[in-house]
């Protein structure tokens, strides 16, 4: 019976290693070593070139300064009317160099190891002294660096030569850099791995943080990352990443109840609605269709404002903000009490508004007027009263019912979502979103509202928003700011 064996294949092995190494090159830990090596590499570099060319120039200038030195002699002696024959050399051995050349070219004085020889250099160039470094002279084939100066004598006029090998320059730079050359690369190793060891030191809790949190779940809201002692940077990053779980939290858990409550809100009159048809189908000899009807029809426009102000939460919600202008809040004021007036039950005075401008968005706060004037309207026993005004840096609306008032534990509930106060305001419809909309809106535009405490015996809701200057930042066409 034949058998198929599977090849033996590395592939998958070989990718999972590829993967691991490039992951690896990406880390932060990494790219910093990488970088301070990189870094110290070419400081150290730089410096080595500059301390090696700075140690040849600082032994070349002690060699002129030895040259200078033997031709101060050599002139002083000539200068006393000696012409030494056979001097000493700069260096005292064979290395060195000297002679003494007349007006005619001829040696009259060099040192035993040139006695004899031509004139080891020409007559320096108009100038008093030259310093040169030649390839060679007759007593060796190295470097040489030589002084040739002018000597004037009363008597005579000569030139010195005085010459040393210049090897010397080479050796002690070729042995720096044979120094250096085998340091840097130790140097580098060691910092390299100092870095790594500090720079995992330093990460370690900023991977314990990301773990931590990769870890939390759906449901382990609760769960918060570790904060280490102290309030350095990583301190500071644990602190911030607990404040946005903790904002995280309160905002699923709001979100959990808002699906709750308008889950809530649609599920009763869709109950109501399927009880009704149920009994009209179940004894349609006590039928009434046109009162069943109204009433689910009164139902459908519940769940359809119910949506309308769902679908505006949602919209003021999102992150992408509402085109603002400079506009007059009186103008959108004064027409929302048109609108109103002719369905309302109450008479609606509007004499308090005055003049005022504001930097927002009209639709939005439109929507803003209609919602308190809608609120008033429903709780008014005859009256409702609308006040608009400049004060200081503020524009101040206050809209006053003389209903039945809201107790004090009230005041602030009556702003969030879903919130009907039956007892002292009976529910006739309504979903409980307006106030929570007017709220939101007057909060992105940098205002605010309240339930002003001395408003009784009926409800004067305030809401304030920064007065458009003069200048205003924002383009009266509508414009967003530059």
């Amino acid at each position: 019976m034949a058998t198929t064996s599977t090849p033996f294949t590395t592939a998958p092995t070989d990718d999972l290693m590829a993967e691991h190494r490039f992951r690896w090159t990406r880390s932060v830990r990494f790219r910093v070593t990488a970088a301070a090596a990189l870094v110290v590499g070419l400081v150290l570099v730089v410096g080595s070139v500059a301390l090696v060319a700075a140690q040849a120039h600082q032994v070349q200038a002690n060699l002129d300064r030895t040259l200078q030195q033997r031709a101060d002699d050599i002139e002083a002696e000539l200068r006393g009317g000696r012409v030494p024959r056979r001097p000493a050399t700069p260096s005292g051995g064979d290395e060195g160099v000297v002679q003494v050349v007349d007006a005619e070219g001829r040696v009259v004085g060099a040192s035993a190891n040139v006695a004899g020889d031509p004139a080891v250099a020409a007559r320096p160039p108009g100038t008093r002294q030259v310093f040169r470094t030649v390839a060679r002279l007759p007593v060796d084939d190295d470097r040489f660096r030589i002084l040739s100066r002018r000597v004037r004598t009363d008597d005579s006029d000569f030139v010195v030569h005085v010459a040393t090998s210049a090897d010397v320059v080479a050796e002690s730079a070729a042995a720096l850099r044979t120094s250096l050359v085998t340091a840097i690369p130790l140097l580098l190793v060691v910092l390299a791995g100092v870095t790594w060891l500090v720079v995992g030191r330093a990460l370690r809790p900023i991977e314990t943080i990301r773990s931590e949190v990769a870890s939390i779940g759906g449901d382990e809201r609760g769960r918060r990352v570790p904060q280490p002692p102290g309030h350095d940077e990583v301190a500071r990053l644990a602190s911030t990443m607990n404040a946005m779980l903790d904002r995280v939290d309160v905002a699923a858990e709001r979100q959990q109840r808002f699906v709750a409550d308008a889950s809530h809100e649609l599920r009763s009159p869709l109950t109501r609605m399927r009880t009704e048809l149920e009994v009209e189908l179940a004894h349609p000899e006590q039928a009434r269709p046109g009162e069943t009807f109204r009433r689910v029809l009164h139902g459908i426009d519940r769940m359809q404002r119910l949506a309308d102000d769902l679908l505006d939460l949602a919209r003021r919600e999102a992150v992408t903000p509402a085109r603002r202008q400079v506009l007059d809040l009186d103008d959108v004021v004064l027409d929302e009490v048109a609108r109103i007036r002719p369905t309302s039950a109450v008479a609606v005075d509007a004499t308090g508004v005055s003049a005022a401008q504001v930097d927002g968005d009209r639709a939005g706060l439109a929507r803003v007027v209609a919602n308190l004037l809608d609120n008033a309207v429903r709780h008014a026993t005859s009256t409702v009263r609308v006040d608009l005004a400049e004060v200081d840096e503020h524009v101040v609306l206050a809209v006053t019912d003389d209903g039945g008032g809201i107790s004090p534990g009230d005041r602030e509930r009556i702003f969030e979502r879903f919130v009907r106060l039956d007892d002292s305001r009976p529910a006739d419809g309504r979903n409980g979103l307006g106030l929570a909309i007017v709220r939101e809106v007057l909060g992105r535009h940098g205002g605010s509202v309240t339930v002003d405490p001395d408003g009784a015996p009926g409800t004067r809701i305030v809401a304030t928003l920064p007065r458009s200057p003069v200048d205003g930042p924002f383009a009266s066409n509508g414009t967003e700011p530059a």
